[in-house]
C-alpha cells in the first residue's frame, strides 16, 4: 500500500476499498503526504468517521505534529465539523489544547467557521477516567464515592452539550440511577469542580463552573423529590418531578413571554459559584448585571460552550432548547419541539398563544406533525382517570 493510495481513497471517501487497503498493510499506517499530513488527519478532515476509528485501531498517532503548520488531527476534525469524529479523537488522546501555526486550538478553529456543536463538544469533553477515578476507593476509603455502575451515565451526562435546564432534567429522568443517588453525584461533582479549580497551570475555569452548574441542577431535582409525598406508582413519581421542575421554569413572567423564575434560579446558581474569584465568574456577573442584561441561560450557555461568531437561524425546541426539533404544533405551526413529550411539557404555556394563532385559516389547513388537539384530550384522559 503506497501513500497516495490510501490517501486517494479517503478522498473519495470509500470505506470498502480503505477496509481492504489495510487489511493488505502490515506497516505503520503513520503515512505523510507532502505537507507532512497523516492519513488520520486526512480522514479526520473528510469527517468519515469510520476511517477514523479504523486508524486509531491500527495505532495512528493522534497528536502528530509534523504538519507544515502544526494542525493535528482534532483540527481537521473540529474543520469537517464531524462532532463525532472530534469525540473519537479525544477519546484516543487528541490534545485539545494543542495550537496551530496561528496560535488556534481545534476549538477556535471551529468557531473561526461556524461549527458551533463541534466546539461545544469540545470544550465539553473530559476523559473516561475522571469520572471512573472516584468508583475507586482511596487512602482510608472503605467505599467509592461513586459507585462504579454510576461511572458512564454520569460521564454521558457530562459530555452533553445542551444545557439547558429542562433538557438536563429530562436526561436525569432516562438515567434515574443518577437521581436516585443524587447525594452522591452532586457530591462528586463538587469534587470535580474543586479538582478542575487547583490545577494550578492547567486550571479549567469553565469546566469547574459546568460541573458546579450541573450539581446545582440535580440537587433542586432532588429536593423537589424530597418534598413530594410517597407515590406507590414509582414511574408516576419520576415523571411528576421533572414536570414540577419543568413548569417551575417555564412559566411564563408578567409580560407573558420572559421566564423570570428560570432566570432568577439560573442567577442564583452563578451566585453560589465558590470560586468567586475567578475570571469566568466576574465575566458572567458582569453580564447579567449590565444595563440591559441577556438572558441568564443565554449568558451561561456562552461560558459553557463558547460565544458563536455569528447568529444564525437554528430553530429550537421551545421546551429544551435543543437544536433543530423533529415536529412543530400542528394548530399554529409558530413553535418546535423534539417530540410529544416536549410538547406536553410546554403546553401549559403555548396553549393559550397556540388558540389565538391557529385561527388562521393557512394555519388551519396546514398538515399536522404534532397534534395539539389531540394532546388536549389526553391530558384532559390523563386527569380523569
Amino acid at each position: 500500500m503506497s501513500a497516495e493510495n490510501i490517501f486517494a481513497v479517503i478522498a473519495q471517501g470509500d470505506l470498502s476499498e480503505f477496509k481492504t487497503l489495510l487489511a493488505n498493510y502490515k506497516g505503520t499506517v503513520n503515512l505523510f503526504d507532502e505537507n507532512g499530513m497523516t492519513a488520520l488527519q486526512h480522514a479526520a478532515y473528510k469527517g468519515n468517521k469510520d476511517m477514523v476509528q479504523l486508524l486509531l485501531d491500527r495505532g495512528a498517532d493522534v497528536n502528530s505534529g509534523k504538519h507544515e503548520y502544526n494542525y493535528t488531527a482534532l483540527h481537521f476534525g473540529a474543520l469537517s465539523g464531524n462532532s463525532e469524529v472530534c469525540k473519537l479523537l479525544l477519546d484516543a488522546g487528541a490534545k485539545p489544547t494543542a495550537t496551530n501555526s496561528v496560535g488556534r486550538t481545534a476549538s477556535q478553529m471551529a468557531a473561526f467557521v461556524g461549527n458551533h456543536h463541534t466546539v461545544a463538544t469540545i470544550n465539553n469533553y473530559i476523559p473516561f477516567k475522571e469520572i471512573s477515578y472516584y468508583s475507586i476507593p482511596q487512602g482510608q476509603q472503605t467505599d467509592p464515592h461513586l459507585p462504579s455502575v454510576l461511572v458512564e451515565p454520569l460521564h454521558k451526562f457530562v459530555l452533553g452539550v445542551n444545557i439547558h435546564p429542562v433538557r438536563l432534567a429530562l436526561n436525569l429522568q432516562h438515567t434515574p440511577a443518577l437521581l436516585e443517588n443524587a447525594d452522591k453525584v452532586s457530591k462528586v461533582l463538587d469534587m470535580l469542580c474543586k479538582k478542575e479549580m487547583t490545577r494550578g497551570s492547567d486550571t479549567n475555569e469553565v469546566m469547574a463552573f459546568k460541573y458546579h452548574y450541573l450539581a446545582y441542577i440535580i440537587r433542586e431535582i432532588n429536593n423537589i423529590r424530597d418534598k413530594q409525598k410517597p407515590n406507590s406508582d414509582k414511574e408516576e413519581k419520576k415523571h411528576d418531578i421533572v414536570e414540577v421542575f419543568a413548569k417551575k421554569l417555564l412559566k411564563p413572567g408578567k409580560d407573558g413571554f420572559s421566564l423570570d423564575l428560570m432566570d432568577t434560579f439560573l442567577k442564583d446558581c452563578v451566585r453560589e459559584f465558590p470560586y468567586r474569584e475567578c475570571t469566568t465568574f466576574h465575566q458572567m456577573v458582569t453580564s447579567l448585571t449590565s444595563k440591559d442584561p441577556p438572558p441568564a441561560l443565554s449568558v451561561i450557555n456562552c461560558t459553557i460552550n463558547g460565544q458563536r461568531g455569528f447568529v444564525d437561524a437554528i430553530p429550537y425546541c421551545s421546551t429544551c432548547g435543543e437544536e433543530k426539533p423533529a415536529k412543530k404544533c400542528s394548530k399554529c405551526k409558530s413553535v418546535q419541539y423534539c417530540d410529544r413529550e416536549c410538547q406536553r411539557l410546554h403546553w401549559f404555556v403555548h396553549k393559550k398563544a397556540c388558540n389565538r394563532e391557529s385561527s388562521s385559516p393557512a394555519i388551519m389547513n396546514a398538515k399536522p406533525n404534532i397534534d395539539a388537539g389531540e394532546l388536549t384530550t389526553e391530558l384532559q384522559n390523563l386527569v380523569a382517570g
